[in-house]
């Protein structure tokens, strides 16, 4: 195993050929990503990086797969110098990273490694870009509906497949309506949940079902929508663009929380106006209420609350038993000496509550736990295997807004207050309190931080904290005060 600081380039494998195991690729990119987000805040990680995978490092080069065009161009103008240097500190052998757009299906790794990459190198006096277009001859081509951009459908996603129970049987039951008359009811279906809940599952399960009735049905990811959008701009023809977008019979849009740039946006909201206003469907899923969708246009918001919102709440006990039964089924036909007594099925499905997608990593880890060790699946080895997938009684998640709120009632200001430009001493000190609970009490960095209180700069949020922090040591009173608010937002 790698040690906390390794260096990849004295190691190689069996071949001599430089490359780094699995097993450190994966403890490696793990503390990338924690790096990342600790430096960019929640957000803009969950946005930017949370898709990106390691796949491989081998002779000083960091190989990178990213879902979409879009997405590998805007990391690669924004983030790439960030990413290369972070792997610098973690993984000092690695002098360059290239990045790969990945295509859907068994072989994404194979299309990825042959697909136009673009690689940022490390240079004796520092970072510095090549964009290295390597030619690809086996990428497959984007899928299209109607001369439109689309994210192809997985064959698997469909109602059949979507196990059923009260966490989400309202969410199904409107999108079956849905898919079975298109522009009819519940006209936008707007579908949240937390990730791996199975929003993803539903909204392809709806395209596929009213495109087997002959309809015009465009699925995209909200990446999807921005580089089908952008590349019309850049072919100027973005006209024919939005004219044939709004000759479709239903639009689905995963992942909307993604959506990104004012221009985009307002395209976007335009789209669904025409769409809505000439009686087509819009199916969209996110994670998060319309509401709560912060930096989507307000226009948009509105309009996506304007119909039926229905949340997917987390899997119940009976529902993680039946997605583990199904899951362990199709592992004993592709293994047949692969065995898992009911009496383990069931204590993962009591062990494992967080999401479906903990859920397939679960029999993943079962199987090559049994694969290679050769014993019998016991309780007391599959608690061993699965032990990084149970989620403890983690702490209340704070949110910033959360904070804010409490700090104004408590001093008895307005949040309106907080966030204004106001330097009296009534609202001055309320502010830097909650400036100090949200550095302390959340990961967000502070130009986040910054940004959540009215568009400041980072350097008056650092005043702010360092400003309580002093005032803490000197003021009883104060400090009584802060830990009152502090366990009434932690407890």
């Amino acid at each position: 195993m790698l040690s906390e600081r390794s260096d990849l380039s004295g190691q190689g494998d069996d071949n001599g050929n430089g490359a780094s195991s699995d097993h450190d690729v994966a403890a490696i990119w793990a503390r990338v990503r924690r790096r990342l987000r600790a430096e960019l805040g929640d957000d803009v990680f969950s946005s930017w990086f949370a898709r990106i995978e390691l796949t491989s490092i081998a002779h000083g080069t960091a190989e990178l797969t990213i879902p979409t065009k879009f997405l590998k161009s805007w990391i690669q103008a924004h983030y790439s110098d960030r990413i290369l240097a972070r792997f610098v500190e973690e993984a000092p052998g690695v002098q360059q990273i290239a990045l790969h757009v990945r295509s859907a299906g068994p072989r994404a790794r194979d299309n990825a490694q042959r697909a136009p990459a673009t690689v940022i190198e490390l240079h004796a006096n520092g970072l510095a870009h090549r964009k290295q277009e390597i030619e690809s001859t086996g990428a497959a081509p984007a899928a299209e509906v109607g001369g439109l951009p689309a994210n192809p459908l997985d064959r698997k996603m469909t109602f059949e497949t979507f196990f059923v129970s009260k966490s989400n049987a309202l969410a199904r039951a409107a999108a079956e309506k849905v898919a079975a008359a298109p522009g009819s009811a519940y006209n936008p279906l707007y579908v949240h949940a937390g990730v791996g809940l199975g929003k993803s599952h539903l909204l392809q399960a709806v395209a596929h079902a009213a495109a087997a009735q002959g309809r015009r049905v465009v699925y995209l990811t909200a990446d999807g929508f921005m580089y089908g959008f952008v590349a019309a701009l850049k072919a100027q023809n973005a006209l024919a663009f939005k004219e044939k977008l709004r000759g479709i019979d239903m639009l689905v849009i995963d992942d909307v929380q993604f959506l990104q740039g004012k221009t985009i946006q307002h395209e976007f909201c335009h789209t669904l106006n025409a769409l809505l206003d000439a009686g087509k469907q819009i199916v969209v899923a996110s994670h998060c209420a319309a509401s709560d969708l912060e930096n989507l246009d307000e226009r948009a918001r509105s309009r996506l609350g304007g119909g039926l919102v229905v949340e997917m709440e987390a899997h119940d006990e009976e529902l993680r038993l039946r997605i583990l039964e199904s899951r362990f089924a199709a592992a004993h036909a592709a293994h047949p000496n692969f065995e898992a007594p009911p009496e383990v099925i069931r204590h993962v499905a009591r062990k494992i509550t967080a999401n479906g997608r903990d859920l397939e990593g679960a029999v993943n880890r079962l199987l090559a736990h049994a694969t290679l060790s050769g014993a019998p699946l016991t309780i007391e080895t599959a608690d061993m295997a699965i032990r990084d997938l149970v989620r403890s009684c983690e702490p209340r998640k704070v949110k910033i807004e959360d904070i804010q709120k409490l700090v104004a009632t408590h001093f008895n200001v307005s949040r309106a207050d907080i966030l204004s430009s106001r330097r009296t001493a009534n609202v001055v000190r309320p502010r830097q309190i909650a400036m100090y609970l949200s550095k302390t009490l959340t990961l967000r960095s502070l130009p986040e931080i910054g940004r959540r209180f009215g568009g400041r700069d980072h350097t008056t949020v650092l005043h702010a904290v360092r400003k309580v922090d002093d005032l803490l040591t000197r003021d009883p009173s104060l400090r009584d005060e802060v830990e009152l608010l502090r366990r009434m937002l932690t407890d």
